[in-house]
């Protein structure tokens, strides 16, 4: 191996379609990297700190391994893993990077762990770090290099980089700013580059990387389930790994690794996903829940239960990843992923969501009956029970977090939540008066929001279908032959499906792609609603055509765009690798053997 500085301008990465990321995670924080091996994105320390890397959205900042000369692209995850290996085919032979976040995660410091390996031929590429915290805001400073390891601060971080001693400050211009250099590895060979990033001060030692690559490698290895009766195993376990991936040490799953990333271009929907959903943390449980007792299952327990006892009937939507207050919506004055704006916190913390209680309860009934709910898991039903007593006729914003209206879906979810919780084990005296509370819901329910065809529709004042009505009978809110879920389940294949994709409502007359792309979070959840009515081939359609809306990487956004089949939105979007693992567990056996 022989490093030199390099002495050309510090490169240009530009966006590039979200297909194309791959995601390094691992649990406390997350790393999206581009094709050309360049981080685009990273907050750190944790998932909702600012960005030390964030030209995604224009916010400056990248960490690059870069073949020298001409390329083509391509990478892969090693098998059952958030482990990167980026592929590079050269003029000259085929160059290697492997990378990962050190895992399992220190919650306080960040350990990127890259590996340049000449797979054929000697391998040359260009390094170059260049990391601003605070959205940019912050270049590298106060370098030092002392026996080949470079030391310094970005904004409150502390940064210390192994492998790249023979880096030169001042690429492109950035005075001082910039590490720079070229690596020629020679064929067979590899070169570790080891970058350490925390607001405490660094400990004494290095990161030795031959042990921290066994060390990962050996937690992943011990961290997935195998999963082989899945309906497609490779990708229900890389589904496990992402959303291993965004868990962290307490529990609490990210909705989505990025924020900003606009829904469609230029029509203002951009959003920081960069926190605990309480709804999407129950998806997230149930799914898991549907192949074992695997412990993604007692972290979305553990989280969702300490939330309810804390908070009980004022539970928020959304939580930080410690369990604190999402902070208000803001911007940073970036420029924006092209056809997006930058947006950070979320105004979700000043919403009202009746289904967060009912998922809830289908969580805990879901943990119960693997005898994995302790008694302050009990003693949460209690509380999400009770909340639902109090507060269910109050208008609130739905699972689409759109005004406040009776919304159909959440009080059928909490219909489900009640009779799931109802019949795992609660004591008889609950079990009474959940299943009464719960026949009154569906009592007011189908008498305010029963389409006159004999569908439901989305709230009384509403009389459009909705997508997310499929989820309550699927969930167990009513029995699979009840005609409304039957005329409903009809109506949306009818109305909201385009090529196997399914949308969530109309928003105005015209094409349905005109004003969002399709969600896959609803065709997912159609694959089930199929398969429960005993519709194996269409339900097997349904779940392959979905789980086909992604990039190499296998990583899914919330939405689709059909025409153009781009990924729009945050990435990755927990709850679809949630519904896509769920579905391909369920869809192996008959629904009268779930």
């Amino acid at each position: 191996m022989s490093p030199t500085a390099a002495s050309d301008p510090a490169p240009s990465f530009p966006p590039q379609v979200l297909r194309e990321y791959a995601l390094l995670a691992d649990g406390e924080r997350g790393i999206l990297v581009g094709p050309s091996g360049d981080f685009v994105w990273m907050c750190a320390p944790r998932w909702d700190s600012d960005a030390v890397f964030s030209s995604l959205i224009g916010g400056g900042g990248t960490y690059a391994v870069t073949p020298v000369g001409r390329f083509v692209w391509g990478g892969h995850y090693e098998e059952g893993s958030l482990i990167w290996r980026s592929r590079w085919t050269t003029e000259s032979g085929v160059v290697e990077c492997r990378e990962a976040l050190a895992f399992p995660g220190d919650p306080d410091r960040a350990v990127v762990l890259r590996r340049i390996i000449a797979a054929k031929g000697d391998a040359r590429v260009r390094v170059l770090l260049d990391a601003r915290a605070g959205f940019g805001e912050h270049p590298l400073a106060h370098l030092t290099r002392r026996e080949g390891v470079w030391t310094g601060r970005a904004g409150d971080l502390n940064l210390r980089w192994t492998g790249g001693g023979s880096a030169r400050p001042g690429a492109g211009g950035e005075a001082g700013h910039v590490l720079a250099m070229e690596v020629t590895v020679p064929a067979g060979q590899h070169h570790d580059l080891v970058l350490e990033m925390s607001q405490r001060p660094l400990p004494d030692e290095c990161v030795d990387p031959d042990q921290a690559w066994e060390a990962t490698d050996q937690t992943w290895e011990t961290t997935l389930p195998t999963l082989d009766e899945a309906v497609a195993p490779a990708d229900t376990r890389h589904a496990y790994a992402v959303l291993r991936g965004l868990t962290s040490s307490g529990g609490g799953m990210v909705a989505a690794a990025t924020m900003s990333l606009p829904e469609r271009a230029d029509e203002g929907r951009n959003y920081d996903y960069r926190y605990v959903w309480i709804r999407d943390q129950c998806f997230t449980g149930q799914a898991i829940a549907a192949a074992g007792p695997h412990p993604l299952l007692d972290d979305a327990v553990r989280f969702v239960a300490a939330r309810l006892l804390d908070d009980g009937p004022d539970l928020s939507p959304a939580y930080t990843i410690v369990g604190g207050r999402v902070p208000d919506q803001r911007s940073l004055d970036l420029p924006g992923y092209p056809g997006g704006h930058d947006v950070a916190g979320n105004h979700v913390n000043a919403q009202f969501q009746l289904d967060a209680f009912g998922e809830a309860l289908l969580l805990l009934s879901a943990a119960a009956r693997h005898d994995h709910l302790d008694a302050d898991g009990w003693r949460a039903a209690e509380a999400a029970a009770g909340a639902i007593a109090q507060r269910w006729t109050e208008p609130e914003a739905g699972i689409w977090e759109l005004d406040n209206r009776n919304w159909t879906e959440s009080r059928l979810v909490c219909v489900a939540g009640l009779r799931a919780i109802s019949s795992a084990g609660a004591p008889p005296p609950r079990t009474a008066e959940w299943l009464a509370l719960a026949e009154k819901i569906l009592a007011e329910t189908a008498a305010s929001s029963t389409h006159p065809s004999g569908r439901w529709q989305r709230a009384p004042d509403d009389d459009r279908l909705d997508s997310a009505l499929l989820l309550p009978p699927v969930r167990g809110a009513l029995p699979p032959d009840d005609p409304r879920t039957l005329v409903t389940l009809r109506a949306l294949e009818s109305d909201l499906a385009e090529d196997g994709y399914l949308y969530r409502f109309r928003q105005q007359p015209g094409p349905l792609g005109d004003a969002e792309g399709a969600f896959l979070l609803c065709g997912f959840t159609m694959a089930l609603a199929l398969h429960q009515q005993g519709e194996e081939v269409a339900a097997t359609r349904w779940f392959e055509r979905n789980r086909a809306a992604c990039g190499p990487p296998g990583l899914y956004s919330e939405e689709y765009d059909v025409r153009q089949r781009q990924l729009r939105g945050n990435l990755p979007q927990a709850f679809v690798h949630a519904l896509m693992f769920e579905s391909s567990v369920r869809l192996a056996r008959p629904w009268t053997e779930r």
